[in-house]
Formats: C-alpha cells, structure tokens, sequence
C-alpha cells in the first residue's frame, strides 16, 4: 500500500479551481455552488470557456480537461481543486496524465472522480477526498437534502493536528470494530479500475462503497466480480452508502439484502446506508488514504424483525435501534492535510 501524501491544508481565503472533469454541468448550479464556496471564506476561480465547456457527454476534449486539471495541479496559488460534478469521463484523464512529484493537493470530488482519486493513490500516495460536488452538492447548502456536511467538509480540508470522528447515520448488518487506511468510493469505478495499473489494493482497507441508479442484480454483479477478483480478501470492514434509486422490483431482492447475502458471515464491521457520494442526504466528507476505526454497534432489533412492518413503522424502529444501540461512528485516526 503506497506511503500516503497528504496536500497542504486549505486556509481562509484560499483559491480553489472548480473543474469539470467529466460531464458537462449546469451554469446556474455552477453558480450556486461558487457562492457556497465563498460563504466558507474561499475563493472560487473559474475558468467559464473550460468549466462550462460541452463536447457530447462531456465536459470538453480529453485534451483539454486534462490540461485544464494538469495547469490546477502546477498553480501555486491554487490551494485547492473542487469538482464541479461527476457523470463519466475523468477516466480519459489518466493516460499522460502529468502530476508534480513530491506534493500533493486537495483534490475533492465523488463519483466518476473515483477513477482519478484512485489512480493519485496508487501511483502518487495521494490523500484526496471523497466528498460533495459545486455543482452537484454545493448549491443545495449545507445540511439540507442533497446538500453536504459543512463540519466533516471543513475537518477534513483543515485539520492538521488531530483526528476526528463523524456519527453514521446507518445501519450496522455486521457489528464490530476494525482499523484499516479509508478507501474507496463510486462501486462501478471501483470495478473499473480492475485490470489497470492502477488497480485498487484493499488489501487493510476499511473499503467505502457506494453508488445510484443500479438495479439489485447489477450491484450484485459488480461485487460478485470484485469478489471472485479478491477485492475482499483482507479487507478490514466496508462502509456502504445509500444507493438511492436503486429499488428492486415488486417482491425482489433490495441491494441490502444483496449485501447481507455476499457478504455475511464474511466481513464484519459492515455499515449500511451512510450518506456518502450518491445520496439524498447532506453528503459527508470522507478523507481517502489515511487510518481510520469504523465502530459498529449491534443493533437490538433484527433484519427480520423489522422487515415484515410498514415503512414507516421500519424507520421508526430503525431509529429506536441506533438510539438506544449508539449509531456507527468513524473515527478518522490522523489529521488529513499538513501545515
């Protein structure tokens, strides 16, 4: 597993380039976004003629994003790159791509981004960012639906001192505790990243897991294949995500079940339903690359207690559950960023 490479933290008034790296994105949210950016006490640079740029599904040549991402990197007034929005593209990027040796950069983004946060580690060391998008998250706010967690964000982009410890909103199909380097992201980047030379090792990892938009077979598929490609073998605990729309057919198997049936008894801590990358909550912040403790308290009420009653009546014991049990919690063990 390579010697992580931690980006210098990011400081009140700071540049941070908005890029799109992968599909185009919507000027209004754009906008929106930027605002956020500068109520934290940033300061937003963008360049309209390649951020808003459009050629089929993405945002521009694979030219020209490269080397819009190559010229971020090498700024020195550039502290930090935020995402624009994800989509699919960023995995152009990586053949020739040019990164300065020796010194890292914040690099935030989720989804499609996965392909690049993944090839900065590998081949880098880098500690990027698995985390809400300007155009994607920003611009719904903090906190709100779709929006994004101001105090994991500005933790995991500022501290330099210590750890810090996030509460799970989620279930726990596996209780347990377990320490591992926090890796991961989008589940179909992960997939695709096996063959390459920048394959991701989990080997350690505490692995987050996530996606949208997948049929339960289809999640099953892909981590059938990461399976059987030895993607869990010594995998310290996961961490899965929301998967929203993701709903089975009527009677069906839900991606939960997929998940409980892969992989009980198999790996333990498991979480279920954070609210990471995809999903129609306020997205936390996830620092990739460093040590973390994922703690999963066993919930008092079982799977099939509470799978026979109304929903609303599901969510309600779910909540009676975390409450009285503790929700999951994960400790980030080591500040993300340096000096």
């Amino acid at each position: 597993m390579p010697h992580p490479l931690k980006p210098p933290a990011l400081r009140s008034r700071d540049a941070v380039r908005v890029l799109s790296l992968a599909s185009p994105v919507n000027q209004e949210q754009l906008q929106k976004g930027c605002e956020e950016i500068s109520r934290l006490g940033y300061a937003a640079r963008v360049e309209d003629a390649s951020v808003l740029a459009r050629e089929s599904f993405f945002a521009g040549s694979a030219g020209c994003r490269r080397a819009a991402f190559e010229q971020a990197l090498s700024d020195k007034e550039t502290r930090a790159v935020f995402c624009s929005r994800g989509g699919y593209g960023s995995n152009y990027l990586i053949e020739g791509l040019k990164v300065p040796q020796g010194r890292a950069k914040i690099f935030l983004g989720s989804s499609d981004i996965t392909s690049l946060q993944i090839f900065l580690w590998q081949k880098f060391g880098w500690v990027t960012f698995y985390g809400p998008m300007v155009a994607s998250n920003f611009h719904h706010g903090p906190g709100g639906a779709h929006g994004y967690d101001q105090a994991s964000l500005i933790r995991a982009l500022t501290e330099t001192a210590h750890g810090w410890e996030l509460s799970l909103d989620a279930e726990t199909p596996a209780p347990g505790q377990a320490e591992g380097v926090l890796l991961g992201g989008c589940l179909t980047l992960i997939e695709t990243s096996l063959g390459t030379p920048w394959e991701l090792d989990t080997r350690g990892a505490i692995l987050v897991l996530e996606d949208r938009g997948m049929k339960p077979y289809q999640v099953d598929r892909a981590l059938m294949h990461l399976k059987q490609a030895g993607k869990f073998d010594g995998v310290a605990a996961i961490l899965f995500g929301d998967f929203p729309e993701c709903d089975p057919p009527a009677g069906g198997e839900t991606v939960r079940d997929v998940v409980q049936r892969i992989f009980t008894p198999m790996i333990s801590p498991m979480v279920w339903g954070a609210p990471v990358g995809h999903t129609e909550r306020a997205a936390l912040t996830l620092p990739l690359g460093v040590r973390a403790r994922l703690s999963a308290p066993a919930h008092p009420l079982s799977k099939s207690k509470i799978a026979g009653e109304p929903p609303a009546l599901q969510e309600t014991d779910r909540a009676k559950a975390m409450a009285s049990s503790g929700a999951p919690k994960l400790q980030i063990l080591e500040p993300a960023c340096v000096a």
